[in-house]
């Protein structure tokens, strides 16, 4: 492990002390900047999705891409759905489509609408690293991928070296921010080929707050 989980705790302990009360309860963030990596390369970038042990402290917004057995276990789960047809809307509205993408955290797809969410969303949502998880069209419990949604941050390492997720929120415990911050750490220098010898400097920040760094 790259860093000492204690180290972690305070880094977090002082964000939010540092963080000016704000009328909302803000995202607790990271930042792993990392050394000695050629991002020319594709095979140095990567994306990731990160099981939070704690949670992410709030839940992401699930948007269901899907007509049938997989629309309807959506709807019993209080989720959006957008149906094949809505999808064929969209084609003529880049603007609503954009809306979609930036709205949702996660999607869903049934698996024969992918060529057309590939057709009329890909560009918006791969930039994003947003594009569904796909389930068969006759699935009919949501719920196992949901929750584990739930608990899921992506990142991303693209074309600058570094690597931001969001950790939880500033009312989630201290120690539970810290378990949550060394899932995505190990899961980033597990992809490095050096491992943590590549790992520059973290940081953890609130949304509107100042970055402290972690000690090593």
């Amino acid at each position: 492990m790259a860093f000492d989980r204690q180290k972690l705790v305070e880094a977090v302990k002082e964000a939010k002390a540092r963080a000016k009360p704000r009328n909302f309860t803000q995202t607790v963030e990271m930042a792993v900047n990392l050394k000695d990596i050629d991002l020319r390369k594709p095979e140095n970038r990567f994306k990731l999705e990160v099981v939070l042990p704690h949670g992410r402290g709030k839940e992401p917004k699930i948007a269901v891409i899907a007509d049938g057995a997989v629309a309807e276990a959506a709807k019993k789960l209080g989720l959006d759905v957008i149906s094949g047809e809505e999808l064929e809307e969209l084609a003529k509205s880049p603007r609503q489509a954009r809306k979609i993408a930036k709205k949702y955290d996660f999607f869903i797809a049934a698996a024969p609408l992918m060529p057309k969410i590939g057709r009329y969303l890909g560009r918006y949502l791969g930039p994003r690293n947003k594009m569904p998880q796909v389930v068969p069209p006759t699935m009919t419990n949501l719920e196992p991928i949901v929750e584990k949604l739930k608990r899921t941050v992506r990142v991303q390492l693209k074309n600058n070296p570094v690597v931001h997720a969001p950790i939880g929120t500033e009312d989630m415990e201290d120690e539970k921010l810290a378990e949550n911050a060394e899932a995505v750490l190990n899961a980033i220098i597990n992809k490095l080929e050096r491992g943590e010898n590549q790992v520059k400097s973290v940081y953890i920040k609130t949304t509107m707050g100042p970055a402290v760094k972690v000690e090593r």
